[in-house]
């Protein structure tokens, strides 16, 4: 797969950067008309707390997920349902953990469970957090991409440690209307753009990666060959 397919794909997927191909830009106009703005927020949540937090730990083999914090989605924001021990934290992200010009931004049916572990769960997952009290607020795209920037250049959200990275292996995870479940794989935040030191999106390598300047992060993707329950996975696309 070529440098500019992979890079793509990478955007596809995991919604957080911006769209560069004249074709998925066509597709992503699709995309903004069906989900134009937030829908009503029912439809974001799960009614059954126990279903988010069997959701959320799917993300990563039980021997990680299984002492980890959950937190669930209230009309409030995200709360704790079950402490944890390990210093991992799974959670269900929903659809504006997208960068604001993905076509799935106010997709209702998106459905992430992320694993983050100690590093991540202290310096990245912040900043989701703060983007679900915009959105919960009623904060408009351009407003949440301003308050995100301002938070982060006055250092009200915390630096980026080293080795943040998140498990995503969820073989229930619905990640936009195009892709759905996609791949089971793992997912490595570097601040700034450092896709050239990874060897990331050259022709052979494993690693995919995207700039997401929203958030100011690399985020280096790499696929797995089994879900979270250990079931043999699709076969990577080349």
């Amino acid at each position: 797969m070529q440098k500019k397919s992979i890079r793509l794909l990478a955007l596809a997927f995991l919604m957080q950067v911006a769209l560069t191909c004249p074709t998925w830009q066509a597709r992503a106009q699709a995309g903004k008309t069906a989900y134009p703005a937030m829908a009503p927020l029912d439809q974001y949540l799960i009614p059954d707390e126990n279903s988010e937090i069997a959701l959320a730990r799917s993300a990563a083999p039980a021997s990680i997920s299984d002492g980890a914090e959950v937190m669930v989605l209230g009309r409030e924001g995200y709360t704790t349902a079950v402490k944890g021990r390990n210093g991992f934290l799974c959670i269900v992200e929903r659809s504006w953990g997208a960068a604001t010009d993905a076509p799935d931004f106010w997709n209702p049916k998106v459905r992430a469970p992320h694993c983050f572990n100690p590093p991540a769960a202290r310096t990245f997952l912040p900043i989701f957090l703060m983007k679900t009290k915009l959105v919960l607020a009623g904060k408009s795209k351009t407003e949440i991409v301003q308050a995100t920037a301002s938070a982060l250049d006055k250092k009200e959200l915390p630096a980026l440690e080293p080795g943040a990275m998140v498990y995503m292996m969820s073989k229930q995870q619905y990640l936009g209307d195009r892709d759905m479940s996609w791949h089971p794989h793992l997912m490595f935040f570097v601040s700034g753009d450092e896709a050239k030191s990874w060897g990331a999106n050259l022709p052979g390598s494993p690693i995919i990666a995207a700039d997401d300047p929203e958030e100011r992060v690399t985020i280096f993707m790499v696929w797995v060959g089994k879900w979270s329950d250990a079931t043999p996975a699709p076969q990577a696309m080349h």
